[in-house]
């Protein structure tokens, strides 16, 4: 047989932070030869997620109890109880799916900026400045990058091919509600 029993404390990082993994066991309630079994059942885990197969990112797991056998453990029976703990840890604590946000520049002159503005809006972006840049005005947005495939189609038939634009990604962002449900029925097929 197969026995491994872990207890894990799961708590989000900031953003950018990674995954940390650390173990707090004290005595000899998992023995040290069968830790590394508990953080590669927590890293493929967070390789695999648990919301649409997508990765999970800035979390700190710490292992801080369990339980052994003399004859039925093994380093891989603590990496499925580790597995076991991420995914009801994680629906526990209400994971979310995130979305790479881009910066969107976009240079224009004057007379599309109301379009190009409604444009972006409609993507769900958030217009953070408008300049002026000679004759030419700047728009500066955070659009979701599932939000501007087909950008550039859009962007020359509203400008007569005059407006140009450059992205870059930002940072990550939750999806909204509604958008996660879209996402979750999509995948589930």
């Amino acid at each position: 047989g197969q026995f491994a029993r872990v207890k894990i404390k799961f708590e989000p990082l900031p953003a950018g932070s990674g995954i940390e993994f650390e173990s707090k066991v004290v005595g000899g309630n998992v023995p040290k030869e069968f830790i590394p079994g508990v953080e590669k059942g927590i890293r493929d885990s967070a390789n695999n997620g648990i919301l649409c197969g997508f990765p999970m990112i800035d979390f700190k797991a710490q292992l801080y109890d369990g339980a052994s056998h003399d004859v039925d453990s093994s380093v891989m029976a603590f990496e499925i109880a580790a597995r076991a703990a991420f995914r009801e840890g994680m629906q526990k604590a209400g994971a979310k799916l995130l979305e790479p946000m881009m910066k969107v520049e976009v240079v224009t002159p004057e007379d599309y900026m109301g379009d190009i503005i409604g444009d972006l809006n409609s993507r769900r972006g958030q217009v953070s400045s408008m300049d002026q840049r000679g004759n030419a005005r700047i728009v500066l947005a955070i659009v979701p990058l599932a939000n501007m495939f087909g950008y550039v189609n859009e962007l020359r038939s509203m400008s007569q091919g005059r407006a140009q634009y450059t992205m870059q990604f930002d940072h990550y962002s939750d999806v909204p509600n509604q958008v996660s449900e879209e996402i979750r029925e999509r995948l589930a097929g």
